[in-house]
């Protein structure tokens, strides 16, 4: 971690939060509420906001809440969002302040990103002199699957006042605390889900002549599947097809008469997504009609890739530049995970950064989803400075971006 003495002022300030952040930080990872549950949540953040005299709207987008800064002169409007659900996933830290409610969890890290932000708010309200425009603080619920940014932009988050950018952040447990990384352009995959039912014919497994094994059949189609990638798409390109979960059979003595798969496909091109579908029907069909069985097959596109706008980058560049040092960020490659920031990016220039939060010393390197992931939460008013620093720029506009 940076040295808070050699740290921007707005750091320095940034990090007198840091007994108020963790607090809130530990009671959301005690209290986890998954998507569109987030009552408990949501009122907390919202009197938070409220007692900062923000304009605050509750329920927007069923669950998630919104609070709006205005400066003193009128100008542009910034958002800034952060994911508050947690996961089904039981928590197995032996921690003070681990989840007390049994299969859910805060494994991915949307405790600190709402902490974060309440705590952007915050300063923003109370540190920094916001001279023109305002500052939309979107706190969403339903991350985690559900589109919950798709539900808060049909609810109108975007509007009244109307959003001109917007920034967002994900921790993670592979970045030290102290950097962040960024990616200009396409920031992440399309995240699709596929549905597959094999269709045999039932028997004895004494008499497989007589009958269709639907599961020898999933065991072609399973491999027939990663031909696609390795062997039909081009090389330059990237894509993911991963069957996740596989249900059928009875009994070790009984051939099954059908199988149910669920699988997912990341895409980071547009037209290969496309492709998806069609490419993987036709495996799934050829397959099936040579061995005799049949099919059901359902492609459920889900959350679209981020695409982080070049001059949001470039700002982002500069801000972590003034607030962390120069060689405290690092432009990366994309990742195949989705993110449905990808909603709000589609609709306005955006940038969306990973904040480190590695500590081998606090045990904090297992990976987001898994039950034992946590952060160091010395990341948090990291988090804050950087926000701040980013809007307190942009609506000064301050222009220089060396």
């Amino acid at each position: 971690m940076p040295s808070i003495e050699a740290g921007s002022p707005f750091l320095q300030k940034a990090c007198q939060l840091q007994g108020e952040l963790t607090a809130w930080r530990r009671d959301f990872h005690r209290h986890p509420e998954l998507g569109f549950e987030e009552e408990r949540t949501a009122a907390i953040v919202a009197d938070h906001l409220e007692s900062l005299g923000l304009e605050v709207k509750r329920g927007v987008g069923k669950t998630g809440v919104v609070g709006l800064l205005r400066g003193k002169e009128p100008g542009p409007c910034i958002g800034i969002r952060a994911d508050m659900d947690a996961l089904p996933i039981q928590d197995q830290k032996e921690i003070a302040y681990r989840s007390t409610i049994p299969g859910k969890a805060h494994v991915c890290g949307h405790d600190a990103h709402t902490s974060i932000l309440m705590g952007t708010a915050q300063f923003l309200s109370q540190q920094a002199k916001i001279a023109r425009g305002s500052v939309k603080f979107i706190f969403q619920p339903a991350e985690e699957g559900l589109g919950g940014a798709e539900v808060m932009i049909q609810d109108g988050v975007l509007q009244d006042p109307p959003v001109d950018a917007i920034i967002g952040l994900h921790v993670n447990t592979t970045i030290p605390t102290g950097r962040i990384t960024l990616v200009k352009g396409v920031g992440c995959a399309a995240a699709d889900e596929i549905l597959i039912r094999i269709i045999g014919k039932g028997g004895h497994a004494a008499q497989p002549h007589q009958a269709v094994d639907s599961v020898s059949v999933t065991a072609e189609v399973l491999s027939a599947l990663q031909h696609i990638v390795s062997r039909q798409m081009d090389p330059l390109e990237s894509a993911v097809i991963t069957i996740g979960k596989i249900q059928g059979g009875a009994a070790g003595n009984i051939i099954a008469p059908d199988v149910n798969m669920i699988g997912t496909v990341r895409t980071l091109n547009p037209l290969v997504r496309e492709q998806m579908p069609e490419r993987i029907e036709q495996v799934i069909k050829g397959v099936t009609t040579a061995l005799g069985a049949d099919y059901e097959f359902t492609y459920n596109k889900g959350y679209p890739s981020i695409v982080n706008d070049g001059v949001m980058v470039d700002r982002m560049k500069h801000t972590a530049t003034r607030v962390l040092g120069s060689d405290r960020y690092e432009m990366v490659k994309p990742t195949m995970g989705g993110e449905d920031f990808s909603y709000f990016t589609q609709q306005v220039p955006g940038v969306f950064f990973r904040l480190g939060v590695r500590n081998e010393a606090k045990q904090c390197t297992y990976p987001g989803h898994h039950p034992m992931f946590n952060l160091d939460e010395a990341a948090l008013p990291i988090g804050v400075a950087l926000f701040s620093q980013f809007v307190h720029d942009y609506l000064n506009q301050e222009e220089d971006l060396s």
